[in-house]
């Protein structure tokens, strides 16, 4: 860990260290490496032993274990990401506004909040209140949701995803940052999707069950393990990039700011196609339990479904950057897109009654949206570029904040519309048989909708997001030349500059 001493006057920093003109010195930092690469990863993986964990099986145990109304569940996810447009934006401009820590100005939240963002998953997958009254049961439903939700995963996760744009400046590192972040939700995706079905659904009486008791416990194992895995994120990732924040008196007011970012394409281009990849996701993601469940009557399988599901992430992890510097990310992205549109449209027409059919089909969607899912958070690294370019100022807190609640707000659209959607098809809660054509309604929400919405994705990322190959090489070339201007104004080498390995 770095140490500070507090030296006035302009510093000039040898290879390994980046200090700031006007903050104090830095020890040096050791180069970029794989250490970086790993903790990132685990720092994701932490995330989303909770975030997978809700994703997963909120809705499916809120209605078939609490006997929440499903339209009342998918209103509840909803209306927190209109919360989520004041937590998300608010806590990226408290983080870029703050001054640094001894670690950096974003590791230290990992260490504040690991502990209140995993208790509070534990008891949202608690049924103490089971028997209670129906109002009691929506309250508890509400209070822990909104506050793991909308408050303390805000508090983690912002300053987390935020972290990758002061690691390094490098694009090729950026984009391996992405994709062992992408590594890392798929890692605790495997360990939830595949391993906790198996565990948390019984058969009773021939029929498959959600057990509330067993998914308490499941709940308490991914906290321990999140907790786990945000402890080996803050011990191996450096942050290199010092950036203070500037003056009070010179900093851009919050609604400047956030007026900057909405004319600035590259992150309303991004936030349009992440937003729509993610209803598509999530909608996947909730439908699927009911998909294997209800329509081939066997809970168990989505263990399997989802390993299928998860393949396509991995074989794509070891060609990933190599693809994005090579091709582009954008480009590399339109293609994934492509593919997972025509598959969920052929998976539909063909309206299969094997489950192992379909998950042929389910393996080339997921390999398609993972083509693009692998490489994003690489995206935003270049809109937060995009926006120094047009502003002088990162504001990578708050840049993240946004693309951060249109992600949880593309999450809310997929919990709200498959809740809603089960209720306009006739889905029965607590259970029971469903009607005929309420598994051929559950079929299509698994299927040709969430093709159509990766459709919009596909023409939101070609038409709108303006971050090619071309432009990305364009800006890092840009601001190499405007960091090394003001380092020699200031007497010194750039201060952005990141030690190579």
């Amino acid at each position: 860990m770095s140490t500070t001493a507090a030296t006035p006057g302009p510093q000039i920093p040898g290879p390994d260290r980046m200090v700031p003109a006007d903050g104090p010195v830095t020890t040096p930092k050791r180069p970029f490496s794989w250490r970086d690469k790993i903790g990132y990863m685990f720092g994701d993986w932490g995330n989303d032993f909770t975030f997978i964990l809700q994703s997963t099986f909120f809705l499916i145990f809120y209605t078939n274990v609490m006997g929440i109304n499903a339209a009342h569940v998918g209103t509840l996810l909803f209306v927190a990401r209109i919360l989520d447009a004041f937590t998300d934006v608010g806590a990226g401009r408290l983080i870029d506004t703050l001054k640094p820590g001894r670690s950096g100005r974003f590791k230290p939240w990992l260490l504040r909040i690991m502990i209140p963002v995993t208790v509070m998953a534990f008891l949202m997958f608690s049924p103490f209140v089971a028997d209670g009254a129906y109002g009691t049961r929506l309250a508890w439903m509400i209070v822990t949701y909104i506050l793991w939700g909308s408050v303390f995963y805000t508090l983690i996760n912002i300053p987390y995803g935020s972290m990758a744009s002061v690691i390094s400046n490098d694009p090729g590192h950026r984009a391996s940052l992405s994709v062992f972040r992408s590594l890392g939700g798929t890692l605790a995706n495997l360990a939830i999707s595949v391993v906790l079905p198996l565990i948390v659904f019984v058969q009773i009486a021939g029929s498959s069950e959600m057990s509330g008791t067993r998914m308490m416990w499941a709940a308490a194992g991914c906290a321990v393990l999140a907790v786990i895995c945000y402890l080996l994120c803050f011990v191996n990732v450096e942050e290199r990039i010092a950036t203070p924040p500037k003056p009070k008196e010179e900093r851009q007011s919050l609604a400047s700011a956030l007026g900057s970012m909405v004319t600035n394409r590259g992150l309303t281009g991004l936030i349009a196609t992440a937003l729509l990849m993610l209803v598509a996701f999530m909608m996947l993601g909730g439908m699927t339990p009911y998909l294997l469940n209800e329509y081939f009557d066997n809970g168990q399988l989505l263990s399997l479904v989802n390993f299928v599901g998860l393949a396509p992430t991995l074989l794509l992890v070891p060609v990933a950057s190599k693809l994005a510097k090579t091709f582009g990310k954008k480009e590399v992205g339109i293609v994934g897109l492509t593919l997972a549109v025509a598959s969920g449209v052929v998976l539909f027409v063909i309206h299969t009654e094997s489950p192992y059919v379909f998950m042929v089909g389910y393996a080339l969607l997921m390999l398609g949206v993972a083509a693009l899912n692998i490489l994003i958070w690489a995206f935003i690294t270049d809109v937060i570029d995009l926006q120094e370019i047009r502003t002088g100022e990162r504001n990578d807190a708050t840049v993240y904040g946004m693309y951060s609640w249109s992600r949880k707000l593309g999450q809310a659209i997929a919990g709200g519309l498959t809740g809603w959607a089960l209720g306009w098809i006739g889905y029965t809660s607590g259970g029971g048989e469903q009607s005929e054509s309420v598994l051929d309604g559950i079929y299509a929400l698994g299927t040709l909708v969430p093709a159509l919405i990766l459709l919009g994705s596909l023409l939101a990322l070609a038409f709108w997001y303006p971050l090619s190959k071309k432009r990305v090489d364009e800006n890092v070339a840009i601001l190499e030349e405007r960091h090394a201007a003001a380092a020699a104004a200031a007497g010194g080498a750039s201060p952005s500059t990141t030690p190579q390995p």
